[in-house]
């Protein structure tokens, strides 16, 4: 299973940016706003091959409301410098993604 998941990320890391990727670890991160949990969950480490902006980048999954798999893949370029700060800056896109709605 763990495999699959794994690989399922690389290939959004390859559709996403472009470049191949190498899994590297997992990092915990239990993210808080507000007195709510937003993230409790896994983010995995990736060392990317030949992209031209970033040598990592984080990346995780979490299935829709239709129970279907969706992967995230951010790139480690600044302001990103962790799982951490990953998962803050796509929780901030979703939101004001949703402002536009």
């Amino acid at each position: 299973m763990k495999t699959d998941y794994l690989k399922a990320l690389q290939d959004a890391i390859r559709h996403t940016h472009g470049c191949a990727s190498t899994h590297v670890g997992t990092i915990p991160v239990r993210e808080d706003f507000g007195g709510y949990v937003v993230w409790d969950g896994e983010v995995e480490v990736f060392d990317l091959d030949q992209h031209p902006a970033a040598d990592q980048c984080y990346a995780w999954g979490y299935q829709d409301d239709a129970g279907e798999l969706q992967c995230v893949a951010v790139l480690r370029v600044s302001p990103v410098e962790s799982p951490v700060t990953a998962i803050r800056a796509y929780i901030l896109a979703q939101q004001e993604g949703r402002k536009d709605t």
